[in-house]
């Protein structure tokens, strides 16, 4: 259970920042690189960078594709 806590804070992380932009494309796009950059901070804790980059940037494309513009303002 302790190594699934930074994957679980990376894909909050991610959901958190996948709201910037005004077009799907470009809330993907921004919520892609801001939870790789998150996923990958917070992985470096427990030594996977690599794998939370993966999954923040994922988590945060997919969020940011599908949230409306303006959600979190």
């Amino acid at each position: 259970m302790i190594r699934k806590i930074p994957a679980l804070i990376a894909l909050t992380a991610g959901l958190g920042l996948s709201a910037c932009g005004e077009t799907p494309g470009e809330r993907a796009i921004t919520g892609g690189l801001l939870g790789a950059g998150t996923g990958a901070a917070v992985g470096s804790f427990s030594g996977n960078a690599g794998t939370g980059a993966l999954i923040g940037g994922a988590v945060g494309a997919v969020g940011g594709a599908a949230t409306a513009p303006g959600v979190l303002r």
